[in-house]
């Protein structure tokens, strides 16, 4: 394997889907081999688009093939275990968009599945291998704040995307607004507060624009309490303009403050800083490297590659993405409840 490509299948072929095949197709080391597409027009596009690679719009079809190493599934989130479980069974590497899935039970059984057999398991949280955020973390691991103890990481951009088929708006298809990108925020909180245990409790609220439908919570906000003492306050608004994250970390010895500014949250033309205190002077870090989903998406790809044919690490695996699911589900709770709601990571 390490001598030749890492042979990808991808299931998914909309907006996001189509961004998955562009970062397979230019990165050195995957070869686009096959794309499941579900609706004509995304079926006759992906051939248009990637004429060497065959194209289905059945994926069982797909993996019946016996030239894929792993598989790219990008679909929307009450979709994930069905076909995320088929891949497992066909005994392929997964790369998973989050959430990991709408239920811890589907978390449990997915990562079963990749134990039984012996598959990796990666789950698209693509921020951690960010130049941005990624330099936050590793600033906090050097010590650079000292023991870190709050971290606010705030989203405000505009209204989703509908999604094919308007799924997004669907709570019956989506499991919850929670899941869809404050996740997200959730994971880049217990990654950076890692030195603080694990996350213990919740206490959530939200709103909605539209009266008629509550459940799609455009305004939502939580502190997430952390066995150690820490604590992480993760906020989003949809009813803003543009696409802007700000994260917050404080420590017992000094400060970061990371921030990333688009048109939209896919623009490849973002402005971002990250600004440093260790307690007697406040300097901005240089970010070598340009950020936003594209690149990251990019990154994920080159980091799955090297995961398969080297065995490195991966940047997100099963566990981390069960716990983002676990602590989203939670934060949903307590905004249903109005109280605050312990974690059931079990």
């Amino acid at each position: 394997m390490s001598n030749s490509k890492v042979r990808f299948g991808l299931i998914g072929f909309g907006a996001w889907g189509k961004h998955h095949a562009h970062a397979i197709a230019i990165h050195e080391g995957a070869k686009l081999v096959a794309i499941s597409a579900r609706s004509e027009i995304s079926v006759t596009e992906a051939k248009s688009t990637y004429p060497n690679a065959e194209v289905y719009q059945d994926y069982n079809e797909m993996l019946q093939r016996d030239d894929i190493d792993v598989v790219d599934v990008v679909v929307p989130s009450y979709l994930h275990h069905e076909i995320s479980s088929a891949v497992l069974n066909s005994n392929r590497h997964l790369l998973l968009e989050k959430p990991m899935g709408v239920s811890l039970e589907e978390c449990n059984d997915l990562i079963r599945l990749s134990k039984e057999k012996d598959r990796l398991l990666a789950v698209g949280h693509e921020f951690r291998l960010s130049s941005l955020w990624g330099k936050a973390k590793e600033l906090i691991d050097e010590g650079f704040i000292g023991k870190p103890q709050y971290a606010l990481i705030e989203l405000s951009r505009n209204p989703y995307r509908l999604g094919a088929d308007g799924w997004r708006y669907d709570i019956s298809r989506v499991g919850n607004w929670i899941l869809e990108e404050p996740i997200h925020f959730f994971d880049l909180a217990r990654w950076y507060l890692s030195d603080c245990g694990e996350p213990s409790s919740v206490y959530a609220s939200a709103n909605s624009r539209q009266p008629d439908h509550p459940e799609l919570q455009d305004n939502f906000s939580a502190i997430i309490n952390f066995e150690d003492g820490g604590y992480a306050v993760v906020s989003q608004t949809l009813s803003a303009f543009e696409h802007h994250v700000t994260a917050k970390i404080t420590g017992t010895d000094g400060a970061l403050w990371a921030s990333w500014s688009g048109a939209l949250d896919r623009t490849r033309h973002p402005t971002f800083s990250l600004r440093a205190f260790n307690g007697e002077e406040v300097k901005t870090i240089p970010i070598d490297k340009i950020t936003g989903e594209l690149f990251e998406l990019e990154d994920q790809i080159g980091m799955l590659v090297e995961a398969i044919t080297q065995g490195k690490p991966l940047a997100c695996n099963a566990e981390d993405g069960r716990w983002s699911v676990a602590m989203c589900l939670a934060a949903q709770k307590s905004v249903d409840t109005g109280l605050p709601v312990k974690f059931d990571y079990q």
